[in-house]
């Protein structure tokens, strides 16, 4: 068992039966009463983030869990299937656990990140850009030059980006996974 004096970022600890994050902490000392640690902690299943204080010397569960690297392989009826890219393992992941599942095509890299006391898969995370190529695209209007104007693009997973209206079908484009939205064009 720790204490809240080993809070730090990124620790994972379970709390009220459910498994936390620390995404930020501070330790506080007020001038009168007993110091206390403030948090930020995101729940590994939903990835909701709330707030939570702790009095200092408070015992608290931490939690091990381990980022191993998986490859994506295919979909089908029993959710999103990965190859440990080890040891071959294959495993089903369902869709609610990977942060952007429209943008992962065949072959894509993820970190799967697991609890190592009960093997269960607790999130899929893809690398923070990816390249895919558009598929299809609107053409642009010549004069059509006003800034910063988008247009719909569907790329080679499917997933629908807003992209400038210089890219055209064929083209390749980085896009963010974490909101899924244009970064540039890959030459």
């Amino acid at each position: 068992m720790a204490t809240t004096s080993d809070i730090k970022n990124g620790l994972c600890i379970e709390m009220n039966n459910e498994l936390f994050a620390v995404v930020e902490f501070l330790h506080v000392k007020p001038g009168k009463g007993g110091a206390f640690v403030r948090t930020k902690l995101r729940n590994m299943k939903t990835g909701k983030v709330i707030p939570h204080t702790f009095n200092s010397g408070v015992k608290i569960n931490v939690q091990r869990v381990e980022r191993r690297p998986y490859q994506f392989l295919y979909k089908d009826d029993m959710g999103y299937n990965f190859m440990h890219s080890e040891t071959y393992e294959q495993i089903p992941i369902p869709e609610e656990i990977i942060n952007a599942p429209a943008l992962m095509k065949e072959g894509q890299m993820v970190e799967i990140v697991f609890h190592v006391d009960t093997e269960t898969p607790l999130s899929c995370e893809l690398p923070p850009f990816v390249e895919l190529e558009v598929t299809y695209a609107e053409p642009g209007v010549k004069g059509d030059t006003a800034t910063n104007t988008l247009k719909p693009a569907t790329v080679e997973t499917g997933a629908t980006v807003n992209v400038p209206l210089f890219i055209e079908a064929g083209e390749k484009i980085k896009v963010d996974t974490r909101d899924g939205s244009y970064s540039e064009r890959v030459k």
